[in-house]
């Protein structure tokens, strides 16, 4: 074997300030599907396993005094998790009525494809990308 045989991101990982504001962003704004919950008493800690429509999966955890991103935007590591869209005009207005703050419009340089950012309950940078 000369390299992995990757075919997917499986999961991303992200650990909240508070449970269930996360929980509701994720859920209801964002409109994923809960896979299961789980409560994790040794931890104090709950981990919500959820489902993008393609089948990718976000786990969600709770970790009593995790420390916070240790500065923004540009801390090593994970810059932002960008989700596709097919219209992006409508993502946004959508977003702006859940009363999200939405980045102005750009176009990547690269691609000429457009994109925005927005930041869930705990300021981590998202990104729509339209196809």
């Amino acid at each position: 074997m000369n390299h992995l045989s990757i075919s997917h991101v499986h999961h991303i990982a992200i650990i909240c300030n508070n449970y269930l504001c996360s929980k509701k962003f994720y859920c209801e704004v964002l409109g994923f599907e809960i896979i299961r919950e789980t409560y994790r008493q040794p931890r104090d800690s709950y981990k919500l396993d959820l489902r993008l429509p393609d089948g990718t999966q976000i786990e969600l955890f709770s970790f009593p005094g995790a420390p916070k991103r240790p500065s923004y935007p540009e801390a090593q590591g994970l810059r932002h998790l960008a989700f596709a869209v097919d219209d992006i005009d409508e993502s946004v207005a959508y977003l702006i009525s859940q009363d999200i703050a939405v980045e102005a419009i750009r176009i990547d340089e690269l691609t000429n494809k457009r994109f925005t950012f927005f930041n869930d309950p705990d300021g981590l940078p998202l990104e729509l990308y339209e196809n």
